[in-house]
């Protein structure tokens, strides 16, 4: 079976995703795309971030009220350093974790595993605000 092409409304939410520095919810690409003429709806915006992120194009984030957050991801396996406060997020490698991962996964007799780190605090911008 051949993969489809995306839409131009799937190809909308992926550019707009793709300008954005930090995360968004689907609500706030939702009204980035109406901003700039774009028609897609709201419901059309939910399905191309989830197929986005089951392929692995985006990641995805829960805030603190539990809303699933997204940004275009790097491709290669991180870990994120985000702010609780403006949502700014910053990618990091953690080669300790990883080693941690393989480690505990083999003493417990587990194999194929996989993992998300997310650190949160301030950004040095919040801090400095008083945030």
């Amino acid at each position: 079976m051949t993969a489809r092409r995306p839409t131009r409304q799937q190809l909308a939410v992926a550019e707009s995703l793709a300008r954005s520095d930090d995360f968004v919810s689907a609500q706030v690409l939702h009204a980035r795309l109406r901003e700039s003429g774009d028609a897609v709806g709201l419901a059309t915006v939910y399905r191309a971030l989830q197929s986005m992120a089951e392929a692995g194009a985006v990641d995805v984030l829960r805030t603190e009220d539990g809303e699933a957050v997204y940004r275009s991801c790097s491709g290669s396996h991180h870990h994120h350093l985000v702010c609780r406060t403006c949502g700014r997020a910053v990618e990091v490698e953690g080669p300790a974790v990883e080693r941690w991962t393989e480690r505990v996964a083999a003493e417990h007799g587990f194999s194929d595993v996989t993992h998300t780190l997310e650190i949160t605090g301030l950004c040095s911008a919040c801090a400095a605000a008083g945030a």
